[in-house]
C-alpha cells in the first residue's frame, strides 16, 4: 500500500517515469514539455505531473497513479505554474538543490522559483550579513551565518509562513548528509549535474577552483 510519501520514492513509480521519457523524446531527441511545448532541456527540469491530481484516497488507484494517460512530462517551472493557479492550494514542496559551486543551482532557482517560493542560500547569507562576497567567508561569522540558516531551516521542516515552495541550495556532496536533511525536511532531492569541467571554465579566480575540486573529491553519486 502507497502512500503520497513513499509513493514518489517507489520503484514502480521511478521505473514508469523513466520508461515514459524514453517513449515521449522525438526525432530531435529532445522531450517536449506538454504544457508549454518547449523543449526540456535538462535531466533535472524534467517533472512528472497527475493530470488528475493524486491524494492519499486514489494513489493506490494505478488507473490513476501509474497510468501513462494521466502523466504529463513538463518543466518544472510550468509543475509550479499549474499548480499556484489554484487557489487556496496547501500543498507545499521542498527542494534541496544540490551541486558542485558554479554548476547553476542558484540560476536554476532563481529561474524556475517564483515571488511566493522560500529560498535558502547559505552563500546568500554570508553576503548578506557581511561586506565580502561569496567566496570570501570570515570564519567570525560563522555561527551566526549557520545559526540563520538553522532558523531557516526550522521554519521549513514546521512549514511555518505562507510560502508555496522552499528550496534549500547547497553544495551536499556526501549521499547520507543530503538524504539525512531530505527526510529531515520531507525534501526532493534536484542534482544539477553539471560536469566538472565546465564548472572549472566558470571559476574566476583560483579560490573557485579550489572549492570545485573539494566538491568532487568528495561527491557521492
Amino acid at each position: 500500500m502507497f502512500t503520497l510519501f513513499n509513493f514518489y520514492k517507489s520503484k514502480e513509480w521511478e521505473n514508469l517515469i523513466e520508461q515514459l521519457k524514453l517513449e515521449r523524446v522525438n526525432d530531435e531527441g529532445n522531450i517536449i514539455c506538454e504544457y508549454c511545448n518547449k523543449p526540456i532541456i535538462y535531466k533535472y527540469d524534467c517533472i512528472a505531473h497527475h493530470k488528475e491530481e493524486l491524494t492519499e484516497m486514489n494513489v493506490n488507484n494505478y488507473d490513476i497513479s501509474l497510468n501513462p494517460n494521466n502523466i504529463m512530462l513538463i518543466h518544472h517551472k510550468c509543475h509550479n505554474i499549474i499548480h499556484h493557479r489554484f487557489e487556496g492550494n496547501n500543498r507545499r514542496k521542498v527542494f534541496i538543490v544540490y551541486g558542485s559551486p558554479c554548476s547553476g543551482k542558484s540560476t536554476w532557482v532563481n529561474n524556475v522559483a517564483t515571488k511566493d517560493d522560500l529560498i535558502l542560500d547559505l552563500d546568500n547569507i554570508w553576503e548578506c550579513i557581511s561586506v565580502s562576497d561569496k567566496y570570501h567567508k570570515s570564519n567570525r561569522l560563522k555561527a551566526n551565518v549557520f545559526g540563520v540558516r538553522d532558523i531557516l531551516l526550522d521554519q521549513i521542516r514546521t512549514r511555518l509562513g505562507q510560502w508555496i515552495n522552499a528550496y534549500v541550495i547547497g553544495g551536499y556532496p556526501l549521499k547520507m548528509d543530503r538524504e539525512r536533511l531530505a527526510n529531515m525536511l520531507g525534501a526532493e532531492l534536484v542534482y544539477i549535474n553539471t560536469n566538472k569541467e565546465t564548472c572549472l571554465s566558470r571559476c574566476k579566480n583560483e579560490e573557485w577552483i579550489k572549492f570545485v575540486n573539494e566538491w568532487w573529491d568528495l561527491y557521492q553519486e
